[in-house]
């Protein structure tokens, strides 16, 4: 089995090139940007998009921001993530609880204000 020419060399070659750089050229040549994209969307879509837009943004940097911290912990990352979810779901408990008080103590005065008004 003879090896390979000089010319056998410089196609292998020239067909890596050509294939490593021409095919993410095509690629983004093909591709649409995503203005192009938004300019494709109905006017309805593109009302809604433009309105949620700041939201969404801020939704991904909160989640970015929570991501952050969480990697700074000596913990892996999964533990780092479900030790701050109970944290919150704590915080969600209290919070609730503390409003079940409140409309207890609420409904508890308008009971009083209602057995007052009746006598």
């Amino acid at each position: 089995m003879p090896g390979l020419s000089t010319k056998g060399w410089i196609k292998m070659v020239a067909s890596g090139v050509v294939l490593c750089v021409g095919g993410p050229a095509l690629v983004m040549w093909v591709q649409p940007t995503e203005e192009e994209l938004f300019k494709r969307y109905n006017p309805e879509l593109q009302k809604r998009s433009l309105e949620n837009r700041a939201k969404n943004q801020e939704e991904f940097d909160a989640f970015v921001n929570r991501l952050k911290d969480n990697a700074k912990s000596d913990k892996n990352i999964w533990g780092a993530i479900a030790e701050a979810q109970e944290k919150e779901r704590a915080v969600t408990r209290e919070a609730s609880e503390e409003t079940r008080r409140l409309l207890a103590a609420e409904m508890e005065k308008q009971k009083q204000e209602i057995r007052k008004s009746n006598a």
